[in-house]
């Protein structure tokens, strides 16, 4: 199903529902302007807010969030909130303890999905079981993992007990990651995509201008409609109201199967973000 409204969701494969587009506050730091950031989000109908351990802005997510429970009478239960488990706390009791201290600084009694940030070698099966712990005790409603590429995600299905729900990598159109997605196709696990206007390197790119042009669209629009038609959740950051407003209004129009082709073209293998087969932190 293509998301027609930005409250749609997708199924993931336990039967939650998860937005397909979010906020993201990846390098927003703590404070007042993150905090009214995801104020407004919810204000204009975003319910889904992606934040990490190692974002270290948890504590003003979970204040914008409480503020915007009550002063929009939002519930709890309508938001989707996703955190990370750093790397240094990948490890079984480790990583149990790095959810509470997450909860504890969202202020939250749970989280809709919790990821595990990298595939650091030797580590992660430990951290997933933590996770299939969290999820069999209820106290998360969805668990996944994050960068990881197709072997890291055939090495963790070996002995998991339970499948990724999600699994959100890099991905935006000089990445296009068309063998993972295919693979989490396969497997059920819904895809969702960091970085998906590579860090604003694509707002000037020539073709993506022509596309926009077209629909009268901005290039951030041109490329969030990419990722719903290609199915793929997705959460670009902002603080700005009229940005975070503008990255939503994509529900009005479809791009043509020629414009999703010549997007799908721009791939170049191109990261801006660490490879998950080489990372040293």
């Amino acid at each position: 199903m293509i998301a027609k409204h930005l409250q749609d969701t997708t199924t993931l494969h336990n039967g939650v529902k998860m937005p397909w587009l979010g906020l993201g506050v990846f390098k927003v730091e703590e404070g007042s302007e993150l905090i009214q950031a995801v104020k407004l989000a919810i204000k204009h109908g975003y319910r889904s807010i992606d934040t990490a351990a190692i974002y270290e802005n948890e504590k003003s997510v979970g204040m914008g969030i409480h503020e915007a429970i009550l002063e929009n009478t939002i519930a709890r239960e309508d938001l989707f909130v996703t955190s990370k488990v750093w790397n240094a706390d990948l490890g079984y009791e480790s990583t149990l303890a790095a959810y509470e201290t997450s909860l504890n600084k969202l202020g939250l009694d749970y989280l809709d999905l919790y990821l595990i940030h990298w595939p650091v070698e030797g580590k992660y099966k430990d951290a997933w079981r933590a996770l299939e712990t969290l999820y069999n005790d209820g106290r998360v409603k969805a668990i996944g993992v994050s960068n990881f590429n197709i072997h890291h995600l055939q090495e963790l299905l070996k002995d998991a007990a339970i499948k990724p729900m999600v699994n959100q990598v890099e991905l935006h159109p000089q990445l296009t990651q068309k063998e993972l997605i295919s693979f989490c196709k396969e497997q059920g696990i819904q895809m969702e995509a960091w970085s998906p206007l590579m860090q604003g390197q694509l707002l000037d790119h020539p073709i993506l201008k022509e596309i926009a042009n077209k629909y009268n669209k901005t290039i951030a629009q041109i490329i969030v409609r990419w990722d719903l038609q290609n199915g793929i959740v997705t959460i670009p950051k902002s603080t700005k109201e009229h940005r975070i407003i503008e990255n939503a209004s994509v529900f009005d129009f479809d791009l043509s199967r020629d414009d999703l082709a010549r997007i799908n073209d721009l791939n170049e293998n191109h990261r801006v973000g660490p490879d998950p087969d080489h990372f040293d932190f």
